[in-house]
């Protein structure tokens, strides 16, 4: 004798936004649960009120909900929820008037309309708290999220400085073309590949202290520059521009050499940028080879524009001092 489709008892509750069901049938195996046409269907072979079987039933809702219904099995029922299309309260959950046999109200998850309304205030309170908090964010976080808070300003500012460069090679501005484009090199090969092509690393604590130190500096350079197009000498700032750069230079030089250290493993591990010559014997070069040249070329870097500064300061004030004498 075949098994006989019998119905489930089906218990339901609603909130605003969604639907709640559950189909009171133990150790269900590979339920088939769909909504076509507003209709939700349910089968599945479980133990239920007459014993092992298949269980089967068709709820037609009273409005439109989401054609995606989620559910979970437990050892004893089906949870099911389902998106409603609008936020409403709905008078029923069918679209007959008569409520099926089989169905009836979840009370251990009822409530009504003035409680549902309650309830959602003191979610979206909830979350509004949440996003207020995140916004404000901890210490800790924002730390270690520099990149993701700046990285779209420093791209932009970084793509720009090119703009220094070339007034230096024309003759815009007197500055020496050799140091500017170090410097532009340099920042944009942290930026761009460092940094900005390895997800690894852009929530590490280096990333804070390579931009604090490169935005340190132009605090003062660049305001510099804009007084000295007016003719202005402003004394603090002028002292500021020719001194802090003997601190922050090589702090800063220390902190992009941190991020290419961390960077190494991450590259060999990835194998990004990674290639392998085919003449005349097959050599895999990585990436992290250039990345260790560039640790050299970044002290040497370092050396070229410390020099060419202290001229700067040299020239600037050495000779105040020997008008003294």
């Amino acid at each position: 004798m075949e098994n006989q489709v019998l119905t489930p008892h089906v218990y339901w509750a609603q909130r605003h936004r969604e639907l709640y069901l559950r189909v009171e049938l133990s150790d269900v195996q590979n339920p088939a649960i769909s909504i076509t046409e507003n209709v939700l269907h349910f089968k599945a072979q479980g133990h239920g009120a007459k014993g092992d079987n298949v269980y089967e039933f068709h709820l037609e809702f009273l409005e439109l909900v989401k054609p995606e219904p989620v559910y979970k099995l437990t050892q004893r029922q089906v949870n099911i929820t389902v998106q409603k299309k609008v936020s409403q309260w709905w008078e029923r959950l069918t679209k007959q008037e008569k409520r099926p046999l089989f169905l009836a109200p979840d009370f251990d998850r009822w409530l009504d309309e003035s409680d549902a309304e309650m309830e959602l205030r003191a979610k979206e309170e909830e979350r509004l708290n949440k996003l207020r908090m995140e916004s404000q964010g901890s210490p800790e976080k924002s730390f270690y999220d520099t990149f993701h808070t700046v990285a779209d300003m420093m791209y932009f500012c970084q793509m720009l400085s090119v703009v220094e460069t070339i007034n230096a090679a024309i003759g815009v501005t007197k500055s020496p073309v050799v140091p500017s484009l170090i410097q532009l090199l340099g920042r944009n090969f942290i930026l761009f590949f460092v940094l900005g092509t390895m997800e690894e690393m852009q929530n590490k604590a280096v990333v804070f202290f390579v931009f604090y130190m490169w935005s340190t500096i132009e605090i003062f350079r660049y305001p510099f520059y804009m007084l000295s197009c007016i003719d202005m000498d402003w004394k603090v700032l002028t002292w500021l521009r020719y001194t802090v750069w003997i601190p922050v230079y090589p702090l800063g030089c220390l902190a992009e050499a941190v991020s290419v250290i961390q960077s190494i493993p991450v590259f060999n591990e990835t194998e990004r940028f990674s290639f392998t010559l085919p003449y005349p014997v097959k050599i895999k070069v990585r990436f992290s080879f250039f990345l260790q040249i560039y640790l050299i070329m970044l002290f040497l870097g370092l050396y070229i524009n410390f020099r060419h500064l202290y001229k700067q300061r040299r020239r600037r004030y050495g000779q105040k001092k020997k008008k003294t004498h």
